[in-house]
C-alpha cells in the first residue's frame, strides 16, 4: 500500500524566504533556552560553564534578537570576571572570544604592557582595573534582561567589540575594556557617561551597572547612591534576586567607605534575599563580605564561619573573587589577633604567588601582607608588591591606597628619618581620605615603631589616637592590641586615668590651646594651615585623651594646667 502523495509535506528550500525564517526561528528559540540556562549557571552554578553557555546564546540570538544577544554577551563577561579570567573577560568584551573556556588565562598568569597583553603571556594584575570594581562575587557585573524598544542609533566602534549597539551598554563595555587593557585614560569618559545616563534611568539592572562603574572610578558616594536606587526599584518589583544583588553593591560600597557595621547589615539582608532567590553564588559573595566586616571587629569565630560558607560555594563554582575576599578576611583576622606569621603565610600566595588571587581584589590585601611580613620578620618577601601598590595608588580609584602605600614604605624603610616622614605622610593622607579603621592601623604601627625607639611620649600620643579610632569603629581585637602596646609603653590604656595635657602630641596641644581660647574649628584650621577635617579629628582625640566632653571642660582644664 502506498500513501497519498498529496499529503506529504516537504521542507522548504534553505534558500527560500520561508526556509530562512524557519531556520532563524529555531536558532532564536535555542538561543533563548541557552540564555536562560546560562543565567541559572551564572548565579547558581559553575561560572566557567555559564560563560560558554552565554556566548553560545549570544551567537544564536545575534541575528534576530540583538538586544538580547547583548545581554548574553555581557553575562559571559560577568562570568569571566567572577572566575578571575581577565583575558577571557577582555576578549568577551571586545567580541573576540566566541567559545571555549579560558585555559591558564587567569590574571596571575599573564602580564600586560601599556598597549595590551604582551607576547610573554603574563599580565600586570595591579593595573587590570580598580580594586573592588564591581562588588565581590559573581554579581560584579549584573546581567540585565533583554530590554524592549528600539536602541538608540549610533555607529558601532571600529574594533571587534562593535556588537554593542545600545549606547549605555557600549559605554560600560568600553570603560571596562579600557581598564582591563591598562588604558585608564580611555576608561574615565565612558564610565562617567554610564553614570550620567543612569541618573535618568530607573531600571535596576542599569543602576547596578552604574554602581559598578562608580566603583571602578573610585566614586564610592555615587556607587552607594546607585545601589540604593537599585534596591528601592528591586523592592518595588518584589524581586529577591535583584534585591540581593543591589544589597551586594551597597555592602561593598559601605566597606569601601570604611563603614563596616552598615556593610554587615546589608550583607546579612543580602544572604537572606540570595537564598530566597536560589542564587548561591550571590550568597557566597555576601558571606565573604560578612567575613571582611568580622575581621575588622576581630571576631575570629565569625570570620571562620562566614569565610567557610563563602569558600564552600566559591571553590565548587569557580568564584575566584569571593574566594580571594574570604581568604583575605581570614588573614586580617590573624593580624588582629597578633598572628602575623599565619597572616603572611595565607596572604603570600594571594598577592605574589603563581596562583595569585582575583585580579580585582588582590591589591586590597597587599597592605595587610606587607604589615604581616614585616611583623613576622620577613620583609624581603614583600619585594615587588609595594611597587604594584604604588601603581595602584596612582590610579586614583581607591581613596585609601595612597596612605596605605606610604605606611607600607614606612614599615620597610631602613632609615629612621625616612620612616618617620613616611608615617607622618600616611597619617596626613588618612586625614584627607577619612576612615577611622585604616588611620587607626597606621597610628598603631607608628606608635609601636616609636616605642621601640624609646620615643615614649610620642608613642603614647599615637597609640592613644589609635585606641580612639579602633573603639569608635568597634574593632575590639585591634583595640586590645593597642592597649597592650600602651601598657608596654607605661601609659594609660584608655580605661585608666588620663595623663592630662602632657599626654597630648604637639599638634593636639596646639589645637587644644586654640580651642580653649574660644577659636572655632575653622579658625584653628586657618591658624595652623591645616584642613578643618584635620582639626575635627585631632579635637576628638584630645577629648578622648583628656576625658572631657565639651569645649568648656577643655578650656577649664587648659586654664588649670597653665596656672
Amino acid at each position: 500500500m502506498t500513501g497519498d502523495s498529496s499529503r506529504v509535506r516537504t521542507a522548504p528550500r534553505a534558500g527560500s524566504r520561508n526556509g530562512r525564517d524557519a531556520a532563524r526561528s529555531a536558532a532564536e528559540d535555542r538561543g533563548h533556552a541557552e540564555l536562560a540556562r546560562g543565567r541559572r549557571q551564572l548565579f547558581d552554578g559553575p561560572v566557567g560553564d555559564a560563560r560558554e553557555t552565554l556566548l553560545l546564546a549570544a551567537s544564536l540570538l545575534a541575528a534576530d534578537a540583538p538586544e538580547t544577544a547583548e545581554a548574553a554577551h555581557l553575562g559571559a563577561a560577568d562570568a569571566a570576571w567572577a572566575s578571575g579570567d581577565v583575558v577571557a573577560c577582555l576578549a568577551v568584551l571586545d567580541g573576540t572570544d566566541v567559545s571555549g573556556p579560558g585555559e591558564g588565562r587567569a590574571a596571575a598568569g599573564f602580564f600586560a604592557d601599556e598597549g595590551g597583553v604582551s607576547s610573554t603571556g603574563r599580565a600586570d594584575a595591579a593595573a587590570m582595573g580598580p580594586v573592588g570594581p564591581p562588588p565581590p562575587g559573581v554579581t560584579s557585573l549584573t546581567l540585565p534582561p533583554a530590554e524592549g524598544g528600539q536602541p538608540e542609533q549610533s555607529a558601532p566602534g571600529p574594533r571587534p567589540g562593535g556588537w554593542v549597539r545600545d549606547p549605555f551598554l557600549r559605554d560600560y563595555r568600553d570603560g571596562m575594556s579600557a581598564l582591563l587593557a591598562r588604558r585608564p585614560g580611555h576608561a574615565a569618559g565612558p564610565l562617567r557617561r554610564v553614570l550620567d545616563r543612569a541618573r535618568r534611568d530607573d531600571r535596576p539592572e542599569r543602576l547596578l551597572r552604574a554602581a559598578a562603574a562608580a566603583l571602578l572610578l573610585g566614586d564610592v558616594h555615587a556607587a552607594r547612591t546607585a545601589g540604593a536606587r537599585a534596591l528601592a526599584a528591586a523592592r518595588t518589583t518584589e524581586s529577591a534576586a535583584l534585591e540581593a544583588r543591589a544589597l551586594e553593591y551597597l555592602a561593598y560600597g559601605e566597606l569601601r567607605a570604611g563603614r563596616h557595621a552598615q556593610a554587615r547589615a546589608h550583607a546579612e539582608e543580602g544572604v537572606r534575599a540570595a537564598l530566597v532567590a536560589g542564587h548561591r553564588n550571590t550568597a557566597a559573595s555576601h558571606h565573604a563580605m560578612l567575613a571582611l566586616a568580622a575581621s575588622i571587629e576581630g571576631d575570629t569565630a565569625a570570620v571562620a564561619r562566614y569565610a567557610s560558607a563563602a569558600l564552600a560555594t566559591a571553590r565548587r563554582h569557580g568564584l575566584a573573587q569571593a574566594a580571594t575576599l574570604a581568604e583575605w578576611a581570614t588573614a586580617r583576622a590573624d593580624l588582629a589577633r597578633g598572628r602575623p606569621l599565619d597572616a603572611a603565610d595565607r596572604l603570600g600566595p594571594l598577592v605574589g604567588g603563581p596562583q595569585r588571587g582575583h585580579f580585582a581584589v588582590w591589591m586590597l590585601a597587599v597592605p595587610c601582607f606587607v604589615e604581616a611580613a614585616v611583623l613576622a620578620g620577613q620583609p624581603e618577601d614583600t619585594r615587588g608588591v609595594v611597587d604594584d601598590l604604588a601603581r595602584w595608588a596612582s590610579f586614583g580609584a581607591d581613596p585609601h591606597a595612597p596612605a596605605q602605600h606610604a605606611r607600607c614604605r614606612a614599615l620597610l624603610a631602613a632609615d629612621d628619618r625616612e620612616a618617620d616622614d613616611l608615617f607622618l605622610r600616611a597619617l596626613a593622607l588618612h586625614d584627607e581620605s577619612g576612615g577611622d579603621f585604616e588611620r587607626a592601623r597606621t597610628a598603631l604601627l607608628y606608635g609601636r615603631w616609636l616605642r621601640r625607639r624609646r620615643r615614649l611620649r610620642e608613642a603614647r600620643g599615637r597609640l592613644g589616637a589609635a585606641l580612639v579610632g579602633f573603639d569608635r569603629c568597634g574593632a575590639g581585637a585591634w583595640a586590645d592590641q593597642t592597649r597592650g602596646e600602651l601598657r608596654a609603653n607605661g601609659a594609660a590604656s584608655g580605661k585608666e586615668p588620663a595623663a592630662g595635657l602632657s599626654g597630648l602630641t604637639p599638634q593636639q596641644l596646639r589645637i587644644a590651646r586654640h580651642v580653649a581660647e574660644g577659636a572655632t574649628n575653622r579658625e584653628v584650621a586657618q591658624r595652623l594651615a591645616v584642613s578643618t577635617r584635620t582639626v575635627d579629628y585631632h579635637l576628638r582625640n584630645v577629648f578622648a585623651a583628656l576625658g572631657v566632653r565639651s569645649r568648656i571642660e577643655l578650656a577649664r582644664m587648659v586654664d588649670q594646667e597653665q596656672r
